[in-house]
């Protein structure tokens, strides 16, 4: 009988807006997994609220199939977590909450048993241990604190006391930052409560963890790890270990802010500005802005670590939002590393290396030091062309070039670096026959064949995305680096920051310019980041270290702040640049993106979103701008387009997308078209 069902509202990872309303027969507490079907599909989905009467009409809503409680009810300052979230990037709540999930949490087919109130239920992981058994080192009491640190740890530790804010930690290369998120780390596991520690990029959690596990006596399951490269199983049961308050750390990358912790009591996000830290698809949200929000709802301290804090991180902290603590000299005696800038106008250059950079090398090399040439580009050259008709390598499914790659036991390849495709490297000119096609520019792969040519007796070690696709490559490859077995480094950003170098003397930056004149306004910003940020491995151990940038441009502001190592005087000027053009932190930004077969239809369909958000009253105080193509307009066979919202205040941006998105699925389209919003999109 009707009368005795309970209303239960789900969430489902659907794309449609709302939850569900099924019927159960007994009451279900909100946070718990039930599958459900929906439509002709078996899910998991989350009860979300009870209600008394259904949305629907009562002979549409069907019954739950099963309660899944093999787990605890997620807790409610997880749910509030997700709702926010799913409010402030305007997304269904399930399709946030359930990807937030292990994957085998969320499939449908793996139940077995029975519970005499719900049916069947999931076997997620009994196992009351479930850790690694592998032997844990031995704990090391930590080193002394420099002054330096003794000074910065004063205001982290009121902080501590206090119990909530937000700190942002500005703290040079070496400056010993880690150090300090130990030391507060222990006081508050010693509370019985648990820590978050999120990392930007996965291949700095090997490293990390051995420092985490030497300095805290975490015991056997204490720390958990949780990044997108661990198997479902390794997933499922470190997240049951936080989750069960069995792991007092929680080591990860952004995908871990999203884990419930029943006992949380300290956030850390190191290297805060990274763009890493920016999910690029799905839910496109900021690991380090729901950091912050997430410690204010649970009135806990969070500390943002960087020596090159993000532009939006350093204004709260100028306007008194953030506590600012700065580590202005290294832990150790060595002092920053000699930056000069090597003018390539004029110079002869020998494979991209100007004659000053190959001196460098070969007085590293004669003396033992390790050297670190830095190139942002991975794979052999980034286009192949033929010098007769002027021809180059094309995607077949993109606007936008093929890279050429060297790949072991194999042909070169011609591949795509945005839609993945691949294909043998022609043997002659498709348009005039030629054979003579020649690779313009250099990748990592070409600048490794170079100096494995001039120095043939020199131990050379590649490390970028190519070198690394097998699990535990990167680590067996930084290994070798930090065991002495290699002389020259060859990498890209994924060895730019965190990583402690003892005997890096000298780091060479190649093709610096690339990201000098970019379209996106945060070009100069994550320029000057990452060269400070790659500088900053050099001389961690040693006197007499140098940096070499090469350029054509060594007149431009970015390159005389990081001359003198001056992330004030560059954030100060680049904050003046941004308020005088309204652009980010002084406003803020949604970015509405369609995608269709042709680009007349993304752009068509964006005129009438633009049309119809301009009579909405909600539009006032709100700057729409002209929808135009993506720089990569075509990306595996689909056209894109975009249209820029901005305001000077959140609040009337959000109150439009909130009047404007529903109405978009039901815009008259003559063709099928795509579309999405990211909030405070990272690049435009």
């Amino acid at each position: 009988m009707t009368e005795d069902r309970v209303y239960l509202a789900v969430a489902l990872d659907v794309p449609l807006p709302g939850l569900f309303d099924y019927w159960h027969d007994v009451p279900v507490m909100p946070g718990v997994r039930v599958r459900v079907v929906f439509g002709r599909r078996v899910m998991v989905g989350l009860v979300w609220a009870v209600r008394t009467s259904p949305v629907v009409a009562i002979d549409r809503v069907r019954a739950i199939e099963a309660v899944l409680d093999d787990l605890p009810p997620l807790a409610q300052d997880w749910l509030r977590l997700v709702d926010f979230a799913a409010r402030y990037y305007h997304r269904p709540l399930g399709e946030v909450a359930l990807p937030a999930l292990p994957p085998s949490l969320r499939k449908p087919a793996a139940y077995t048993g029975a519970r005499a109130a719900g049916g069947p239920v999931c076997r997620a992981d009994r196992r009351p241990g479930a850790v690694d058994r592998t032997p844990l080192p031995a704990v090391t009491p930590p080193p002394p604190l420099t002054p330096g640190q003794q000074q910065a740890l004063l205001p982290l530790q009121a902080l501590l006391d206090r119990g909530r804010g937000v700190a942002l930690l500005h703290g040079v290369t070496g400056s010993g930052k880690t150090e300090l998120y130990l030391h507060l780390a222990r006081q508050v596991l010693a509370q019985g409560r648990q820590v978050l520690l999120l990392v930007p990029e996965i291949n700095l959690t090997p490293q990390l963890e051995q420092v985490v596990r030497t300095r805290l006596d975490l015991g056997p399951g204490g720390l958990a790890m949780l990044h997108s490269r661990l198997a479902d199983g390794e997933r499922l049961r470190a997240w049951l270990r936080v989750v069960r308050g069995q792991a007092g750390l929680l080591l990860g990358t952004r995908l871990a802010l999203m884990t419930p912790m029943p006992r949380l009591g300290l956030i850390v996000v190191d290297e805060e500005h990274d763009p890493s830290y920016k999910q690029q698809d799905g839910l496109r949200y900021s690991a380090r802005d729901l950091a912050v929000w997430r410690g204010h709802d649970l009135g806990i301290p969070v500390v943002l670590g960087s020596a090159t804090p993000s532009l939006e991180s350093w204004r709260q902290a100028q306007r008194g939002e953030y506590q600012l603590v700065s580590l202005p000299q290294r832990a150790q005696a060595q002092s920053l590393p000699t930056i000069r800038l090597v003018d390539t106008r004029r110079a002869q250059l020998e494979q991209g290396f100007t004659p000053q950079l190959l001196q460098a090398l070969d007085q590293r090399l004669e003396c033992g030091d390790q050297s670190l040439v830095f190139l942002n580009r991975r794979g052999y050259a980034p286009v192949l062309r033929c010098a007769s008709c002027g021809w180059v390598s094309q995607c077949r499914q993109c606007t936008a070039h093929t890279v050429l790659h060297r790949t072991t036991g194999r042909r070169a390849v011609l591949q795509c670096h945005h839609c993945g495709d691949a294909r043998p490297v022609p043997r002659a000119c498709p348009d005039c026959g030629d054979q003579d096609l020649q690779p313009m520019g250099r990748g990592t792969q070409r600048v490794e064949e170079f100096l494995g040519e001039r120095y043939p007796q020199a131990r050379i070690v590649r490390i970028d995305a190519d070198a690394t696709r097998r699990k535990g490559s990167a680590q067996a490859l930084f290994a070798q680096v930090h065991d002495g077995q290699a002389d020259i480094l060859v990498g890209t950003q994924m060895v730019s920051k965190g990583h402690d170098f003892a005997r890096l003397g000298l780091v060479g930056v190649l093709n610096a310019d690339a990201m000098l004149f970019a379209q996106d306004f945060r070009a100069p910003e994550r320029l000057f980041a990452q060269l400070m940020q790659v500088a900053g491995r050099a001389g961690r151990r040693m006197d007499g270290a140098e940096v070499l940038v090469q350029t054509d441009y060594p007149e431009q502001s970015v390159y005389q702040a990081l001359l003198r190592h001056d992330y004030q005087r560059f954030a100060q000027a680049a904050l003046e640049e941004r308020q005088l053009l309204s652009l980010p932190p002084f406003s803020h930004q949604a970015l509405l993106t369609a995608q269709a077969t042709h680009l007349a239809d993304a752009l068509g369909f964006l005129q009438v979103v633009l049309d119809l958000a301009r009579t909405l009253p909600t539009s006032a105080g709100v700057r729409l701008y002209d929808a135009v193509p993506l720089r990569v307009v075509r990306v595996a066979r689909v056209e894109r387009a975009q249209l820029l919202i901005e305001s000077d205040h959140r609040r009337p941006l959000h109150a439009l997308l909130q009047a404007l998105l529903p109405q978009l699925d039901g815009l008259p389209a003559s063709r099928p078209v795509r579309w999405g919003v990211e909030i405070d999109p990272q690049e435009i």
